[in-house]
């Protein structure tokens, strides 16, 4: 039987028009279209694409929304600093922005005291001194103020009267310290002595709480005598008051509602026939530190004897404290060789030129310090204003000077002066020993720092609290800030 039966055998493929032969086994696949090779846009293209009037909405829609972004930023912004609390700035008068430098010209030397004092009052004023408190300048034997000698020590008259001058001129004012004198005698007589110093251009008068005139009386009559010469804000003259008992009772006119009394001087300091001891010392200052409301404007002077190494901590302590300070004369600051000045706390004890290399580096430190705090507190709102804030944090003994031996020593005693955000922070160690910082002594404030200044002037650029150690007798003020942050 044949294989190939024709077109109707079995296995046959063929069909109407189907030529077996030319068939092929497989079916090829379509060919490929061809795809043009990507390339960017001409300009000429581009421009024809973005002037649409899709891309016109889509960029209109973009400025629209950039523009209102901006203005919602900028009023969230101006919302934020109207609503948030700011400090107010009360202006401060000549007085309580004023540091105080109370002497004494000697006068067992006539008047070269006064002349001496004379050739040092721009030097005193580059100090940052705005005040000279003048004292031992009247007779205390004297019963009045009166016309003819003024109450003023014999053949002194006129160099007083040149002193003051030279002091205006060189815009230093000049308080005369009336305190423990007999101002007693005829109304009138004592109210033509008043106004004889004020004409000379005197910017005050200091007296005791212990005084006779210390009297809403008295301090009325002298208040009404001061409108006279008080044309101008920073004309204004005042009355301080030495503060020598333990509570001091506030005057007030029942006439008017002012204040008669404008300062009052309080010792950091109690009076003692001894020198204090470091825990003494640690007490009296931790009690003065926790200070409230003053009605009347404070002025803060160390008043009883330390220990000359604490001297410097004393200082930074007196010039960051709310308020005035008040310094006595001291020969560390006393840039002449002239023995004619003397210390106030301590009469008959005179300067000394310089003998020794150390001497003129401790006066050069002297001088470095209290310029470093005078600029400090004249610049920094926070010093000047700020609110005081005592910390009673914990200060553990460094190791390496731990010893049983050793005494205890007073803890490290601090507080802040703070001025919306920004705080300072003051650092006493009055003891004989290395302190370290607890790490966890303030949670809630920053932990870092620059220092401001220190008594050895030797602490300089940022610090970390945690590891900071306080060295025997020394005062740190530093400026705290934010990790990263150095405002």
């Amino acid at each position: 039987m044949p294989l190939n039966a024709g077109s109707t055998g079995y296995g046959s493929v063929q069909g109407p028009g189907l030529d077996v032969e030319s068939t092929p086994l497989l079916i090829p696949e379509d060919e490929p279209e061809l795809v043009q090779p990507w390339r960017p846009l001409s300009k000429g293209e581009l421009e024809v694409a973005a002037g649409g009037p899709g891309w016109r909405k889509v960029r209109c829609y973009l400025v629209l929304l950039f523009w209102l972004a901006w203005v919602a930023m900028l009023a969230i912004s101006i919302a934020i600093i109207v609503i948030s609390p700011r400090p107010v700035k009360t202006p401060l008068r000549w007085w309580q922005k004023t540091q105080f430098y109370q002497l004494q010209p000697d006068q067992t030397e006539g008047s070269g005291g006064i002349n001496a004092l004379c050739e040092q009052l721009p030097y005193l004023k580059s100090l940052g001194i705005g005040s000279l408190i003048l004292e031992g300048l009247f007779d205390k034997k004297a019963s009045s103020l009166n016309t003819s000698l003024t109450g003023v020590r014999s053949g002194t008259l006129p160099q007083i009267q040149h002193l003051i001058a030279q002091s205006n001129k060189a815009e230093l004012k000049v308080v005369l310290d009336f305190c423990e004198l007999q101002l007693t005698g005829p109304q009138d007589e004592a109210g033509h002595a008043l106004r004889f110093w004020l004409e000379l251009g005197v910017a005050g008068f200091a007296i005791c709480d212990t005084d006779a005139v210390y009297s809403e009386k008295t301090l009325l009559e002298w208040k009404n005598a001061f409108k006279e010469f008080s044309s101008k804000e920073e004309e204004e003259r005042i009355v301080v008051v030495k503060q020598t008992k333990d509570n001091l009772l506030p005057l007030n006119s029942s006439q008017v509602n002012v204040t008669l009394v404008d300062i009052v001087m309080k010792s950091i300091l109690p009076s003692s026939d001894h020198l204090l001891s470091d825990k003494e010392v640690a007490d009296a200052i931790e009690t003065h530190l926790q200070i409230g409301e003053e009605e009347i404007w404070p002025s803060w002077r160390v008043g009883g004897e330390a220990a000359p190494d604490l001297k410097k901590l004393l200082l930074v302590l007196t010039m960051t404290l709310p308020g005035s300070p008040a310094f006595p004369y001291d020969e560390d600051l006393d840039q002449t060789k002239n023995t004619s000045m003397k210390v106030v706390s301590s009469p008959g004890e005179t300067n000394q030129p310089p003998d020794t290399e150390n001497e003129k580096k401790n006066k050069r430190l002297a001088v470095s310090l209290f310029t470093s705090l005078s600029r400090s507190r004249a610049r920094e709102e926070a010093l000047l204003y700020g609110k005081m804030t005592f910390l009673p944090f914990n200060a553990s003994t460094s190791a390496t000077t731990s010893n049983s031996t050793l005494p205890s020593s007073p803890p490290v005693l601090a507080f802040l002066r703070s001025w919306g955000c920004v705080h300072f922070l003051v650092l006493l160690n009055v003891g004989p020993n290395v302190h370290a910082l607890d790490p966890a002594w303030a949670p809630s404030l920053p932990q870092a720092g620059v220092f401001v200044t220190s008594t050895e002037m030797d602490r300089l650029g940022t610090t970390a609290l945690e590891t900071l150690e306080l060295q025997p007798r020394e005062a740190i003020v530093i400026k705290l800030f934010e990790a990263g942050s150095y405002s």
